[in-house]
């Protein structure tokens, strides 16, 4: 009789985990549908596409909406496609990803083993910062930027992006380091290491897990950020803002396959990140979060 019954629970755990699997493929499909429809639309003549045969396949595949995507396209007044929209996010990203990383773990690395009194009030308005809109800060930020000489410009959107993103990465460095043994860094300053010498010999070394998921989620979120590059941006918008003009700029005909290869173009940096690192944002996140 028991074998009978683990028989049965056996062939059920088979079923629902077959179940489970098909509601995952079917899941996993309606997410992918609009990446097909755009990828797919991408490669089609115009004629195709307002022919009512998005779905399909192409029937005559090309690669000038692409070409036009990115550097003929009417971008606002003049024509330059979003190659140079491109090159604004890259050098607004990079340097603000690198800055407010490494000023997060500095700040993790100072409210976790280089106590001082008022260390938690501290910490507790950088948490709070994280939950401020970015509405608020515009008209502030406008200010500092107008003061500072950075308005309408990649500088002040890098200045813009680290400020608001310290509190994040600062949240994930200081529960990272809050479960990294404190007696380690004690035994360090009784060897006479200082300050930098023990973040740059032992923390930094053994960060690799949780600098990874700063860098994801900090480059996801200005990269795909709208609001801060065209409030600040300027002449020197990015992407995003670069995209929102392609769109709304086109006069006459509506140029489905260019938006949609432009689209994927601003998509495919962040694609990239995630597949390169994603794994190992969860594992990141988890790796601090319980001690011992």
């Amino acid at each position: 009789m028991s074998a009978v019954t683990q028989d049965t629970a056996v062939s059920t755990g088979r079923a629902m985990r077959v179940l489970i699997y098909l509601l995952l493929v079917l899941f996993a499909l309606f997410y992918l549908l609009p990446l097909y429809v755009m990828g797919i639309n991408s490669v089609k003549p115009l004629s195709e596409i307002t022919g009512g045969n998005m779905m399909a396949l192409p029937q005559v595949w090309t690669l000038d909406p692409w070409r036009s995507a990115w550097s003929t396209a009417q971008i606002g007044v003049e024509p330059t496609g979003l190659k140079p929209y491109f090159l604004n996010s890259i050098l607004m990203v990079v340097p603000a990803v690198a800055i407010s990383t490494i000023v997060g773990a500095l700040n993790g690395y100072v409210l976790t083993k280089w106590r001082f009194r008022g260390d938690s009030w501290v910490f507790g308005l950088m948490l709070f910062s994280c939950f401020i809109p970015f509405q608020i800060v515009l008209i502030p930020m406008a200010v500092v930027l107008g003061k500072l000489g950075l308005a309408g410009s990649v500088p002040g959107l890098v200045l813009v992006h680290v400020v608001y993103g310290i509190g994040f990465t600062t949240l994930y460095f200081r529960n990272y380091y809050a479960a990294f043994p404190t007696e380690l860094v004690r035994a360090a300053q009784i060897d006479g290491a200082g300050f930098f010498q023990i973040f740059w010999r032992i923390l930094l070394p053994v960060s690799g897990p949780i600098a990874v998921v700063s860098v994801i989620w900090q480059f996801t979120n200005i990269w795909n950020d709208f609001l801060f590059g065209a409030s600040f941006g300027g002449t020197s918008q990015p992407m995003t803002v670069a995209l929102n003009n392609l769109v709304q700029s086109s006069t006459g005909v509506k140029e489905y396959n260019v938006h949609f290869a432009g689209a994927i173009l601003a998509a495919l940096p962040t694609l990239f990140v995630y597949i390169v690192a994603g794994r190992y944002f969860v594992r990141g996140l988890m790796a601090g979060s319980v001690k011992g």
